[in-house]
């Protein structure tokens, strides 16, 4: 059984554009919606309106990591659909990820296609065609590097192991689901389901995007792109998953060209008037500073359950370097 379970957070207007596609479009999955303690009348219009869709009340705002934590524990289902409330699907859109799923038991988690549901013809930021990670610790997607979002032409097409796949729609066995940790609760939210991919990754369980299934991603939902608090999450997080994930032979380099590269990023900040940024990545900085000592031990944990060091996934190129020096700003421009 599959369950398709929808994190809502004051979500009434993207529960009312997306939530039909959801149901009329998946009869293969039970759908589900757990409310992270929202105070708009989404629960409230999801019972009237769609009195057979189960809802899960989390009673407050626990953020994406720990609200699909306690909320999956709710759920009987053989595979779990992480599903963004902001995300349109298609006619058979999970056909190809259920299918590959059970052809592939190597296979712990994968996800479609994303494009922009405002651009359809472009990728989504958030995930376009699978996840990767540069030597230095940056995330980028097949079809988006940095800030260049590439027009889909059918270019990446093919089904490919990929490091992480998209947390705004993830297909993952339960039980692959549990084994790794599920997602880290201390995240809060932005990059969880990279450190949860990684742990599946390092464990030997593949991560995969199918791009027969094709889904429409607004993006930006509860945070834009802009906003210090995402700015905070994203340079605190993605240090966190470092640490938790790097084998011992790298971390020390990667962090300390990370200490020059975050400084340097809080420069372009300020230099273009992004103040509550600028004083982000440094809150950031001290924040991870302060959490380091209490994921020591999911450290060792990790290091002690990985059987791919490093995982195939996490390139030996530096995406800054390429993108910004060599001028690359395609996937399938980097090197392979």
């Amino acid at each position: 059984m599959t369950a398709i379970v929808i994190l809502n957070w004051n979500g009434l207007h993207m529960l009312q554009r997306f939530l039909p596609s959801v149901l009329a479009f998946s009869p293969q999955a039970e759908v589900v919606v757990a409310d992270n303690g929202s105070t708009d009348a989404s629960m409230q219009w999801l019972e009237r309106e769609h009195p057979s869709v189960r809802r899960i009340m989390l009673g407050e705002n626990l953020g994406f990591a720990e609200g699909y934590n306690r909320a999956l524990q709710q759920v009987d289902a053989d595979m779990y659909l992480l599903l963004n409330s902001d995300v349109a699907v298609t006619e058979g859109w999970l056909t190809p990820l259920l299918s590959y799923m059970e052809t592939h038991p190597e296979v712990a988690a994968c996800q479609p296609k994303l494009r922009c549901e405002w651009q359809p013809e472009r990728f989504e930021y958030a995930g376009a065609c699978g996840g990767f990670i540069d030597a230095l610790g940056y995330p980028y997607c097949r079809g988006r590097l940095m800030q260049s979002v590439e027009c889909d032409e059918g270019q990446y097409d093919e089904p490919l192991s990929v490091l992480w796949a998209t947390g705004a729609a993830l297909l993952v066995r339960a039980q692959d689901y549990w084994a790794a940790g599920g997602l880290d609760g201390r995240f809060f939210a932005h990059q969880e389901e990279i450190d949860l991919c990684w742990r599946l990754r390092s464990r030997g369980r593949g991560v995969v995007c199918v791009p027969q299934s094709v889904v429409f991603h607004v993006g930006g939902g509860t945070l834009p792109k802009d906003n210090p608090r995402k700015t905070f999450l994203n340079f605190r997080n993605n240090l966190l998953l470092l640490y938790k994930n790097l084998p011992e032979r790298r971390l020390r380099s990667v962090m300390r060209w990370r200490f020059w590269l975050d400084a340097l990023a809080s420069v372009q900040f300020f230099l273009t008037g992004q103040w509550g940024s600028f004083c982000a990545v440094w809150r950031a900085r001290r924040a991870f500073r302060h959490m380091r000592p209490e994921f020591e031990q999911s450290r060792r944990e990790n290091l002690a359950a990985a059987v791919l060091s490093p995982v195939p996934e996490q390139s030996g190129f530096s995406l800054l370097w390429q993108y910004y020096v060599r001028r690359r700003r395609r996937w399938s421009d980097l090197p392979q």
